[in-house]
């Protein structure tokens, strides 16, 4: 059976855009949720209430805080929310070296690293021994997934890098209820937590799991035993309570977030949108350099078959 030229084309036509399209939907869209603990209040969620009271000099006035701003600049603070590794799966031993939990390993796309240093000034929220509090876990994009809760074992000391086997499992959480709104400094995931007995300074650490995606987050709170019902202490103008803290930058916009990572769960298409709009974004420019590629493929395939019509009709 002969095949009309006309007709190879239009075959070779649809062969490629199939190509093509199956090329870019094969291509991973960047994950995009977000949070870490707000009460107790993670290290990066309390430097970064510490630098909007200081929003004229951009620099904390904590002393761990402004040496981390000194190290890795402000924009961490600014995307506070995203301490993540795109690739964890629910990993932490073995995986997260020991050193690094504070900085999701090192694989977040913000320098985070500061947050690992071993020192006791940080800011930190009062607890008492043995009670019982109402973990907030902020919801800055909502998405499934559990909670995994660890606290440091008796003796540990906060002159030391957070390493897995400081760490305590105390519960799992899956899918919390949530209050507030999604995509604010407030939002948040909530449950209850018993308290085990401790004494002196220790580290609340959460990893959140996603269900939908690989995507992981790592928060480190540092938190003393001595009777506390959640005060804060470290930040400029003594000591505070939880509801204070929060209140701390009330209606700042935060405008110096990365567009994806700032994003709520309903504003990842619009984010998305935007940063399609950029030039320099690795994760849109994949898929176009893949179309390219089809195209250029296409090309190829119709030069082949014109050179051998061209062929036989001179043969």
């Amino acid at each position: 059976m002969v095949i009309s030229s006309v007709r190879v084309r239009r075959m070779l036509a649809l062969a490629g855009a199939a190509g093509v399209a199956a090329a870019v939907l094969s291509v991973p869209t960047p994950a995009s949720a977000h949070g870490v603990s707000i009460m107790p209040g993670s290290r990066t969620y309390l430097c970064y209430k510490d630098l909007l009271e200081h929003s004229s000099t951009q620099m904390p006035s904590n002393p761990a805080c402004a040496q981390a701003v000194q190290q890795t600049g402000t924009t961490p603070l600014y995307n506070w929310f995203a301490v993540l590794d795109s690739n964890a799966g629910g990993r932490g031993a073995g995986y997260v070296p020991d050193g690094t939990l504070c900085s999701a390993g090192d694989r977040s796309p913000f320098n985070f690293s500061a947050y690992n240093a071993a020192r006791a000034d940080w800011p930190t929220t009062h607890l008492t021994s043995g009670a019982n509090i109402e973990v907030k876990y902020s919801n800055w994009a909502a998405h499934p997934g559990r909670f995994e809760v660890y606290l440091t074992k008796s003796g540990w000391s906060p002159s030391t890098a957070l390493a897995w086997g400081d760490l305590e499992h105390l519960q799992t959480v899956a899918n919390p209820p949530q209050s507030g709104g999604v995509g604010t400094d407030g939002g948040h995931y909530y449950w209850n937590l018993q308290l085990p007995q401790r004494s002196g300074q220790h580290m609340l650490f959460i990893q959140w799991i996603r269900s939908d995606s690989q995507e992981n987050f790592f928060s480190c709170a540092d938190v003393v035993f001595d009777g506390g019902t959640g005060q804060v202490t470290g930040l400029a103008g003594g000591e505070q309570s939880a509801a204070e803290v929060e209140a701390l930058g009330a209606g700042f916009k935060n405008t110096k977030a990365d567009p994806i990572h700032a994003a709520g769960h309903d504003g990842h298409a619009a984010a998305g949108a935007e940063l399609a709009a950029s030039t320099d974004a690795p994760e849109v420019a994949a898929p176009a350099a893949v179309a390219g590629l089809g195209a250029l493929v296409f090309a190829g395939s119709a030069m082949v078959f014109n050179r051998r019509r061209r062929a036989k009709q001179h043969g």
